[in-house]
């Protein structure tokens, strides 16, 4: 005699099998690179930081602004443009020396950070391979930082321009001058040339090698970082008395300004001046991104292996 079985028969949402979801690299990509904005602050604050404080002076500075730009006015054209551009530039050139600090800083400690707090065995958990972790910190002092800076600068620069057009038709002046001297496209574009084709690309071994040392170093990251470079021209000034490594490492700091641009001898700034053809076929620029490529590649085997300190 059969019995009646009292086992309750499967639904047909029970007996699905549920397949993960797919996440593609992009989305891994852009989710690694808004944690690291969420996690280092510093990276939008302190160029926003800059810039707040640089224009409380300027604001401050305005109240002589009527009589020099009177003063301008007696001056010859080239030395007008140069009168009226200057605090212009300065502004420029303050934020992108706080962003290139940010992210010297921001390498040294991004991968020595989590290894030091332990949050590493938490990232390691996640779907997400050190490849892309890596590329996401990279990413930030070569497309996130330079692109951050160039909107800032630009909105700085046009609240200056704001600030002064303001004053100067409240002293009965005319803007004109102020507005014919001052083309905020122009220089908006070569911002963006200087910052994306010339920063990212020529320091790109300098935030590589960065990188790598924070991935190895298990304290003083920043010397480490330093001391190599350091003997190794102690070394060669020692036994050879040349300064080959020294005269390099100057090359790769400021190598990028004879090989992405070339001066006028009146001092006046136009597009006529960015020599993009001849940057990008410069054996240093291919040598650098080498170098970068091979750092970056160290650093990501490191995070693979290197556990908590």
């Amino acid at each position: 005699m059969n019995t009646q079985s009292n086992a309750i028969p499967e639904s047909p949402l029970e007996s699905q099998v549920i397949a993960p979801a797919v996440i593609s690299p992009t989305r891994r990509m852009y989710w690694s690179v808004r944690r690291e904005l969420w996690e280092s602050r510093s990276i939008y604050l302190a160029p926003l930081a800059v810039a707040a404080i640089f224009l409380f002076g300027f604001l401050i500075s305005t109240i002589h602004l009527p009589d020099k730009m009177r003063a301008a006015l007696e001056l010859n054209p080239v030395q007008q443009h140069e009168s009226i551009e200057q605090p212009y530039i300065f502004a420029a050139l303050l934020i992108m020396a706080t962003a290139f600090i940010v992210g010297v800083f921001y390498c040294l400690d991004a991968l020595h950070g989590e290894r030091r707090d332990r949050s590493i065995l938490f990232w390691k958990s996640l779907p997400v391979s050190d490849l892309t972790t890596v590329l996401s910190k990279a990413s930030i002092p070569l497309v996130v930082l330079p692109l951050l800076s160039f909107a800032i600068i630009v909105a700085t620069q046009l609240i200056m321009l704001l600030l002064s057009t303001a004053v100067l038709l409240g002293s009965g002046l005319s803007v004109a001058k102020l507005w014919t001297q001052l083309p905020l496209f122009q220089m908006s574009l070569m911002l963006l040339y200087h910052l994306l084709a010339v920063h990212a690309l020529w320091y790109a071994p300098i935030y590589g090698w960065l990188l790598l040392v924070s991935g190895w170093a298990r304290r003083a990251a920043f010397l480490w970082a330093g001391l190599p470079l350091l003997a190794i021209g102690v070394v060669e000034k020692v036994a050879f008395n040349s300064s080959h490594f020294a005269s390099l490492l100057k090359y790769r700091f400021m190598g990028h300004l004879a090989e992405a641009f070339v001066f006028d001898a009146r001092g006046v700034h136009s597009l006529a001046q960015l020599t993009p053809g001849k940057f990008l076929s410069t054996p240093g620029l291919w040598i650098g991104l080498a170098f970068a490529a091979a750092f970056v590649a160290v650093a990501v085997r490191q995070r693979r292996y290197r556990g908590p300190i």
